[in-house]
């Protein structure tokens, strides 16, 4: 029989091997994780230079999540739910021995929470009755998803702007079937085609005419700070792959992406998840791009009538010039897919064309309409129009038409505005 000591051994310095085989571009299947191996050795009391596993923290195991609470005279007991141990191993241990002053804090938080919503007066009983204990259980478990959650889509964004994932109001965990996608995925019946020409711009800034926009007889959109100056309803034209111009061009504003930190997060009332920023963004700023899955507005109609059936929609009209094209962010999107509707929002669309110049196709571009605040909740109006006298008299720009969901009012169902603002329409449809 193997003796166990070596074979921690043998297994640490095999998944060593095993990262830095991988890091110079060889790699091996390991059947071990580092932490498995970490926790095996511990529990043989083997001490493992490989796997950082020494005479100080050999003892030291890895506290999961609190399952329960109870108080014995004036000790407090917690019920550990023990990393890479299951639920049958669980043990009961003295606060004083607990070094996981998070998961101590969130305990109590979400205890109370519970107590407070159950109406209860006692801050903190002696023992939890067996509804309180399944609660923070749950709610830890939940936690324990939403951070998993937050990794993938972090690991598949391509922007720098961060993403994290908050829920203090209920149970729900991550969406089901939603596919994180940085850029237009191309449905059935649909062809993009890349565009043909560039700038051939020394400085886009100065030559204006010259540039991408002028080309196309519009305006420069943006000015010296990267803020929009072209009021909405008019095109946006960026510079493009061909153009001589490099990538600190002052015409490439939203094919950087996402430049801002946000959180998505339940809201507490009754709209699902929602998004907020965690950084102050200026006026007129780029914020983010709605995209999805480009389909045809005949296949945007038989959706349209699934999704009102769920309830739910996530159909983006491309009626810039004519309706032929729609945008689904139901099951692949961005984090534009979780921003809430409101009539009075802080968000306004525009059209931009980069490397596709077919007007039919345009990217759908979020700006802000003002200054936004640390932590405000970001909204468009889904229902957003221009006004036609402040729109250039352009066949383009007329047709601006409505940027908002597809499908016509009258077989839509109506369904209920939350948005809680002073001018609320009160529908959305």
């Amino acid at each position: 029989m193997l003796d166990v000591t070596h074979y921690i051994e043998c297994a640490a310095h095999f998944f060593f091997f095993f990262f830095s085989s991988f890091s110079s571009g060889c790699s091996v299947e390991c059947l071990s994780t580092e932490s498995h191996l970490q926790e095996l050795s511990r529990l043989e009391h083997v001490c493992c230079a490989a796997l950082g596993v020494n005479r100080k923290n050999i003892c030291n195991f890895e506290v999961e999540y609190l399952c329960d609470y109870k108080r014995v005279q004036e000790e407090e007991l917690y019920l550990v739910k023990w990393k890479g141990y299951s639920d049958s191993e669980c043990s009961w241990e003295p606060r004083r021995h607990l070094r996981c002053f998070n998961l101590l804090r969130q305990f109590h938080r979400d205890l109370e929470r519970e107590l407070l919503r159950k109406k209860v007066v006692a801050r903190c009983p002696r023992t939890l009755d067996s509804s309180l204990s399944h609660y923070v259980v749950l709610k830890a478990k939940q936690r324990q998803w939403l951070r998993l959650w937050e990794q993938h889509l972090n690991s598949k964004r391509a922007h720098p702007g961060l993403i994290t994932v908050e829920n203090e109001v209920d149970l729900e965990g991550p969406p089901k079937d939603f596919v994180y996608i940085n850029e237009y995925r191309v449905g059935e019946g649909v062809t993009i085609t890349k565009s043909a020409v560039g700038c051939k711009c020394r400085d886009c800034f100065t030559d204006e005419r010259g540039c991408c926009p002028g080309g196309f007889q519009h305006k420069f959109a943006y000015n010296e700070e990267g803020q929009v100056k072209v009021k909405p309803g008019f095109p946006i034209y960026e510079c493009n792959s061909l153009c001589r111009c490099g990538p600190s061009c002052p015409n490439r504003v939203v094919q950087k992406g996402i430049q801002y930190n946000f959180c998505i997060f339940r809201t507490p009332d009754g709209r699902g998840w929602g998004v907020r920023t965690l950084e102050k963004i200026r006026k007129n700023s780029f914020v983010m791009e709605y995209v999805g899955e480009i389909i045809t507005s005949d296949e945007a109609e038989r959706r349209g009538q699934i999704y009102d059936r769920q309830g739910a929609t996530y159909l983006f009209d491309l009626d810039y010039i004519e309706d032929v094209y729609t945008v689904d962010a139901a099951h692949y999107g961005n984090i534009s897919h979780f921003v809430n509707h409101s009539c009075k929002p802080n968000l306004q669309v525009y059209n931009v064309f980069i490397d596709n110049q077919d007007e039919r196709l345009p990217r759908i571009a979020f700006f802000s309409t003002r200054t936004i605040r640390t932590g405000e909740e970001l909204t468009f109006d889904y229902r957003m129009q221009v006004d036609p006298v402040d729109v250039e008299s352009t066949k383009m720009d007329t047709n601006f038409g409505l940027a908002g969901l597809t499908g016509s009012p009258k077989k839509r169902r109506r369904v209920e505005c939350k948005c809680g603002t002073n001018s609320c329409r009160k529908y959305l449809f």
